[in-house]
């Protein structure tokens, strides 16, 4: 835009990148608040467990130099609801037809099917081509074992996930899903 006296001004602002991958946790964050607020769920993001191997104390306060991860970490979220133990990975993806793969570790696909095994809900929430699907472990698992692929397609996630809408309260009502695919035959 041009002022007075030739002066160029810019309107563009500039593209922070920093907390790209941010939106969906943060979505299913608000909405766990909501579910524990009205007494539906207690679902929590589970803390990435680190350990401090050397801190300075100032008068501010203790500030970790360096950390390291404890152990591997299993999936992001886990909780309560109706009785079952629930427990979810959230996953973003820029990619337009695909999902990484490489985006799963093994150590999160071995939980998975521990979680399954001892009767518990187990799901992933991936935000893709800007919505947000609940697939199934099982299906995760499935396809892995079945696949050679390095990357779960597009088609795949629409078939076999589950659309959840953005909302106003909640944000990303996930456990309608949860209700519709795991809670069907329980009264509701």
């Amino acid at each position: 835009m041009k002022y007075p006296n030739n002066i160029m001004k810019s309107n563009k602002k500039a593209i922070n990148y920093s907390n790209r991958g941010m939106d969906l946790e943060e979505l299913i964050n608000e909405t766990n608040e909501y579910y524990l607020e009205k007494d539906k769920a207690l679902i929590f993001k589970k803390p990435t467990p680190i350990g401090i191997s050397e801190a300075v104390y100032t008068p501010r306060g203790r500030i970790i130099k360096n950390g390291y991860f404890k152990s591997p970490s299993t999936l992001d979220y886990n909780g309560i609801y109706r009785g079952k133990y629930i427990e979810f990975e959230a996953k973003e993806t820029q990619s337009k037809t695909s999902f990484p793969i490489a985006n799963f570790h093994e150590h999160q696909l071995k939980y998975m099917k521990r979680v399954l095994n001892h009767g518990g809900i187990c799901f992933v929430l991936l935000k893709m081509n800007h919505q947000v699907f609940l697939i199934k472990g099982e299906d995760i698992i499935s396809f892995l074992e079945e696949e050679t692929r390095k990357s779960i397609p597009y088609s795949y996630i629409v078939e076999h996930g589950k659309t959840i809408e953005e909302k106003w309260n909640p944000s990303l009502d996930y456990l309608k899903i949860v209700d519709e695919i795991y809670l069907k035959g329980e009264n509701i």
